[in-house]
Parts: C-alpha cells; structure tokens; sequence
C-alpha cells in the first residue's frame, strides 16, 4: 500500500517545479542577487515537489472512474493496486499537514502564501462541486496558473516576487495553458496560444527580460520536451506522450537540479 502512494505522488513530475525554481534563479544570477538562502531554496524545492504531490495523489482519486476509462492512464497508481478511500485522503493530509507547518515555522510569509495559493487553485480544479477542469475554464486555471505560482515560489525565497519580470510570467502562463490544450487534444486553441507565447517570447528577447543563456537552460529543454506533444495532435499520441514524459520528467529533470545546485553555491 505504502508503495502505490508513493507512486501515486508521481514524484518524477518535480521537474515542473525544478524548472520553475531554475527560471527564478536565473534571474537572481544575472541580476547578482545575493543568494544567502541556498539550503531554504533547496528546501522549498522539496516542500513544492512533496505538496505538488499530495495534490496528484487527491487528482487522481477523484478522477478514478474516468481514468479506469482512458486506456493512456492504465498504470495510475489506484487503478494497478487498489487502496482504500480513507488511507488515501489521510496520506494526503499528512503531506499537506506537515508541508505547511514546516512552511509556517521556517520559510518566509510569502512563500506560505504561494503554496497556499496552489493548494486552493488545486482544490477547486479538482474537487467537487465546482471541479474546474470539467468546465471550459480548465486551461485557465489548470497548467498555466500551477507554472506562475511555482514561479513565483522561488522568486519570494529569494526576496522578491518582481525579481522575475512580469512578462516572464505571462510567457509561463501561455506556455502552461499550450501545454494543457496540446494534451487535451486542441490542436486549434494551442496552436493559437502558441502564437501569443512566441509574440511574448520575442518581446521578452529584444527588451532584454530574457537573454539567450537563460532561454537556453530554462526555457529550451521545455519547450524541446513539449516538441512531442504538439505532434501528438497530428500522429500516434501514445508513443509522443511517452516521449514527452521521458524528455521532461526524467533528461530534463537532471539538467535542472544539476543547474539549480550551480547557481545556489
């Protein structure tokens, strides 16, 4: 039992959050941000990736019934061993529980905020009676608001949210919501948002919000990733879903904490 809630954590999906704190930290590298914190920011790394996986762990029981349906989710954790409702939703408040009491006794009040706000925006995605990604709004709130607030997270642990420019975070947003629809299958709407991201990307280039060395470490192995993805929508989607969760949960995710520990000390 112990081991399919672990699996169910899907830990390897940190890399969303190690990208994200990568990004972040970028931005206190080029801007020769002091970074006096390096042990609390691999902290929040953790804190971030364990949270993150008690949501997945309560998104994927209550999207059992569907997900015993969708022959691409058949190795979930729940749907290859079966375990009780009521051990699930306690490992999910033991996760939870002790990521925001650690949070409160020894990371800054902003921070808390931020995780809170993953938290809430989850609960409302995926719980009844308002569940969010059964509506039309799901691309909103899915994806592209998970990327800013993970963003964010790292910006507030190294002192400021506004370290990373406005438009960076808009770009996340755009690239979260084009990630979604291209796994949903919307090959016009992503192909739409596409668009918008690269306008915002080029924008970012040429008014120096980014520069090439961080598109190269935060953005590049991405959007590489994200490459099978967008052929999904025109070939065998399996086997490009395969190859996406390979190139971003596992290449990518090293290349990640390999930069992360770089910049940090």
């Amino acid at each position: 039992m112990i081991k399919t809630l672990i699996k169910s954590t899907r830990m390897t999906w940190a890399s969303k959050n190690a990208n994200m704190f990568l990004l972040a930290l970028t931005y206190a590298y080029f801007s020769n941000t002091p970074i006096d914190n390096p042990l609390q920011i691999l902290g929040g790394l953790v804190m971030v990736s364990v949270l993150w996986g008690a949501l997945y762990t309560l998104n994927d029981l209550t999207d059992l019934d569907v997900d015993r349906r969708d022959r691409q989710k058949q190795n979930r954790a729940f749907i290859e061993n079966r375990v009780e409702k009521e051990f699930i939703l306690l490992f999910v408040g033991i996760l939870t529980s002790a990521v925001f009491i650690i949070s409160f006794l020894a990371f800054p009040p902003a921070f808390t905020i931020i995780i809170s706000l993953m938290l809430i925006n989850q609960l409302i995605y995926t719980l009844p009676p308002i569940r969010l990604k059964e509506t039309s709004l799901a691309p909103f709130f899915s994806t592209a608001t998970n990327s800013v607030l993970r963003l964010a997270s790292c910006a507030a642990l190294l002192g400021n949210v506004f370290l990373v420019p406005l438009s960076v975070y808009i770009f996340m947003y755009l690239a979260g919501m084009g990630t979604y629809l291209m796994y949903k299958s919307h090959s016009k709407d992503a192909s739409l948002v596409a668009i918008m991201g690269g306008g915002v990307l080029l924008y970012m280039l040429y008014s120096g919000d980014m520069n090439i060395i961080q598109f190269a470490v935060a953005i590049l192995p991405s959007f590489l990733a994200a490459v099978p993805l967008y052929l999904s929508l025109f070939t065998n989607k399996e086997s490009m879903f395969h190859l996406a969760d390979i190139l971003y949960h596992q290449v990518a995710m090293v290349f990640f904490i390999i930069c992360i520990i770089v910049i940090i000390f």
